[in-house]
């Protein structure tokens, strides 16, 4: 697993640094009838899943930094999904920013 980071391909390392594109992937499932409860489900990291992360950077702790920005990531997902899916949310301009 240490060698995982050097087969990233640099198109995904830089879609770490856009959140809102996996956020719109997902509201565009919600705007076409998918439960916003099961889109955060599947937009969230599960326990086991950050379970099994923790162990494997105990184990290599090179991946931590990896580990810590997909989940940091993740988050940041789920809190643009939530603004866009919440009644009477923040809207997003077209620059990206939020407006009130």
């Amino acid at each position: 697993m240490a060698t995982m980071a050097q087969f990233v391909p640099t198109e995904v390392a830089l879609d770490f640094d856009v959140p809102q594109r996996e956020a719109a992937f997902f509201y565009g499932l919600f705007l076409r009838g998918h439960s916003a409860e099961q889109l955060r489900r599947d937009i969230e990291v599960p326990p086991a899943v950050l379970a099994k992360w923790h162990r494997e950077a105990e184990r290599e702790p090179e991946l931590r930094d990896i580990f810590t920005r997909m989940v940091e990531y993740r988050r940041h997902v789920l809190a643009i999904f939530d603004l866009l899916t919440t009644p009477g949310g923040t809207s997003v301009t077209k620059c990206g920013r939020f407006a009130d």
